[in-house]
């Protein structure tokens, strides 16, 4: 037995199914815990009732939840005409472009529902860092780190251009200042926080470390020189300026 042979290295396949169980059991988890408050808007939302659905988080939620095994399907499909395509890395791209859509919209449609006062009370502003952190509470917390977690995650996977904590960065920050000020535009009963900007830009950037493993990066060949003529060799002490 030869002892000098390297092992091989344990397959990329086994991390990526260790990590699909793992999120599977965090839906499981979070499934067992938010049974209750999601079966309050099934009735509503299997009748095909806007009221008491779409407009409410839970029913925005459960639809979601819903639309998972669809989502993948798509998924699948736009993998299956990469592959007959030719295009390298057909799945991670495929995967990536259904994720970011289906992560982030339903946490956008959230944001943007209008509240109780909507149209009639003023739009309002919080440009002080750091004050709102209080009133958000672990809850509020959390779900703003989650915003565009989707978005942070799959975008340094699909886009090369992305591969980076600070630009995934500028994008989060950039989404959420978009969605603040629709929110003050619109006139939603909501307020237009710094601090939202803050943490969505974090939970972004977070969720783009998480995938760093699987960030899609350049793999352009590099030109190759063509064989020229062989030089002639120049003596020692000759200017090599000056022609022989």
């Amino acid at each position: 037995m030869n002892h000098d042979v390297p092992l091989s290295a344990p397959p990329r396949r086994a991390g990526g199914i260790v990590l699909l169980g793992l999120a599977v059991l965090g839906l499981a988890g979070a499934l067992f815990v938010l049974r209750r408050p999601l079966m309050m808007s099934a009735p509503a939302c299997m009748a095909g009732r806007w009221h008491g659905c779409f407009d409410t988080f839970n029913g925005v939620v459960l639809m979601t939840l819903v639309m998972l095994p669809p989502a993948v399907l798509v998924a699948w499909l736009l993998a299956r005409a990469r592959r007959a395509a030719g295009v390298a890395a057909a799945w991670p791209m495929s995967l990536a472009e259904v994720g970011m859509v289906h992560g982030t919209v339903p946490f956008v449609w959230m944001i943007l529902m209008p509240g109780a006062g909507a149209g009639v009370v003023p739009g309002r502003v919080s440009l002080v860092p750091l004050r709102d952190l209080i009133t958000m509470g672990p809850l509020g917390i959390v779900g703003n780190l989650l915003v565009f977690a989707s978005l942070g995650f799959f975008a340094p996977m699909r886009f090369a251009a992305l591969a980076s904590v600070p630009r995934v960065l500028a994008l989060g920050a950039g989404c959420s200042v978009l969605v603040e000020t629709a929110q003050y535009v619109l006139r939603l009963d909501r307020v237009s926080s710094v601090d939202d900007v803050l943490v969505n830009a974090a939970g972004a950037a977070l969720a783009a470390l998480a995938s760093r493993r699987w960030w899609r990066t350049d793999r352009s060949p590099a030109p190759v020189a063509t064989a020229g003529p062989p030089r002639r060799a120049v003596p020692a002490g000759r200017d090599r300026s000056t022609p022989a």
